[in-house]
């Protein structure tokens, strides 16, 4: 988030051996397949893999992708990237919902000797459990009810670049053993196969849960916390960094202002002053979300936040369908 770091360049990125890059007349760039009829099942798996992540870099390029701010905790969170970012140890992001460990997870992909190799994303909590072996390792057809044919997973698609796993403490317990496996002997077997396969991936892991509870509790394999854990880098908060708020705010109107054509020439003292002072539960995510809200009603050139909006509302208040699952703002 520093504004002096270099913003992703989707087209330096390595291209598989038969896509290329064509740019359209609008200016976007778009992976173009050339077409072979000698390609294996699992070559064209892996390719068709490999599209789709290009595809999502492509969709990511336009995101918010520099860490923004000049505080204290920022310089010393900017100061443990450069450190390890050129190393290859495995580096574990630790912090509350919404504080930005995906850009801290790219700044290291960026800063590393990796840079130009695919950097692959996956949310374990995201994927049903039966399925995130699979995700991860691939499999082999007929491995399971459903399995049609060979399918590459995220480990062969990362091979020589960066896979960051986000929301790790959600691993099941069998995928912590296979994913232990990977990080200690470089090699995996799909699922429904015997044949390792060796990758060299450089694995980032985050997570918003005490992992040090859920290896006292018998959920998290202790090994595997530590073999992940080989260089940990705690994300602060935006309360923790209140004095970043005013350049988050103008880098957020910037961006929302050439994305709508709008023109916003004063921010006011007293609008940023309500900002500094709001809890924000959903830290810079929930910040955004309330820049470009405002920017949509604006209709002058000065940038306003309805008050209404900082206001936290107690659980009493909220609509009890809204409580189900609810859990406490600051995960």
């Amino acid at each position: 988030m520093a504004s002096n770091s270099t913003a992703y360049s989707f087209p330096n990125a390595q291209w598989p051996g038969n896509v290329i890059p064509v740019r359209e007349e609008s200016g976007k760039v778009i992976p173009w397949r050339v077409t072979a009829n000698d390609i294996g099942e699992r070559t064209e798996e892996r390719l068709r893999n490999e599209i789709l992540i290009l595809r999502e870099e492509i969709d990511r390029s336009s995101m918010f992708e520099e860490l923004v701010g000049s505080s204290k905790p920022i310089r010393q969170l900017l100061k443990h990237v450069e450190k390890v970012a050129r190393l290859d140890s495995t580096v574990l992001i630790l912090g509350k919902t919404g504080t930005g460990k995906e850009l801290v997870a790219r700044a290291l992909h960026r800063r590393s000797k990796r840079a130009n190799r695919p950097f692959i994303r996956i949310n374990c909590a995201a994927v049903p459990q039966s399925l995130i072996a699979s995700e991860l390792f691939g499999h082999d057809k007929g491995a399971f009810t459903g399995a049609l044919q060979q399918r590459a997973g995220r480990f062969e698609a990362a091979d020589g670049g960066t896979l960051f796993l986000d929301e790790v403490g959600e691993l099941p317990m069998e995928t912590q053993i296979a994913l232990l496996r990977v990080l200690q002997e470089k090699e995996f077997e799909p699922v429904g196969s015997n044949h390792p396969i060796s990758v060299d991936v450089r694995v980032i892991a985050a997570t918003n849960h005490d992992l040090r509870a859920a290896v006292v509790a018998g959920t998290f394999r202790r090994d595997l916390f530590y073999r992940l854990g080989v260089f940990p880098i705690k994300v602060p908060s935006l309360r923790e960094r209140v004095e970043d708020i005013p350049l988050l705010v103008q880098y957020f109107v910037a961006r929302y202002c050439k994305e709508s054509g709008k023109c916003i020439r004063h921010i006011g003292k007293q609008t940023l002053e309500h900002l500094r002072s709001y809890h924000w539960p959903g830290n810079i995510r929930e910040l955004q979300n309330v820049v470009e809200r405002a920017l949509m009603l604006s209709e002058t050139d000065s940038f306003v936040v309805d008050e209404s909006w900082l206001k936290v509302e107690s659980a009493e208040s909220l609509p009890k369908r809204c409580l189900s699952g609810l859990e406490d703002p600051e995960v």
